[in-house]
């Protein structure tokens, strides 16, 4: 701000900061989106077919992915489940 001719002194930016920071954590810690996509693709890997699955927002943002050797409901709750714990919360809808 100095280059653009205006002063302001270290204690007006450390009052900013303690007014604003916990605000800008708040929205980037909170839920991303309402509904997710679910995606699964068959895949090879180092010669082996896993399964490949991916949890999207509506914006086509990676929330989190996994590689499984089995396609059943045991692994897609181990994935619905590790998803929810990393992003920190449950989506309204899956899509």
């Amino acid at each position: 701000m100095a280059e653009c001719g205006v002063p302001v002194d270290h204690a007006t930016l450390n009052s900013w900061v303690v007014k604003y920071s916990l605000l800008i954590a708040c929205r980037a810690h909170r839920r991303k989106s309402a509904t997710w996509r679910m995606d699964e693709t068959h895949i090879q890997v180092k010669g082996k077919w896993t399964y490949f699955d991916r949890a999207v927002d509506k914006f086509g943002k990676t929330l989190d992915f996994m590689l499984s050797e089995r396609r059943d409901e045991a692994a897609a709750n181990a994935f619905f489940a590790r998803t929810i714990e990393s992003v920190q919360g449950a989506p309204f809808r899956w899509v």
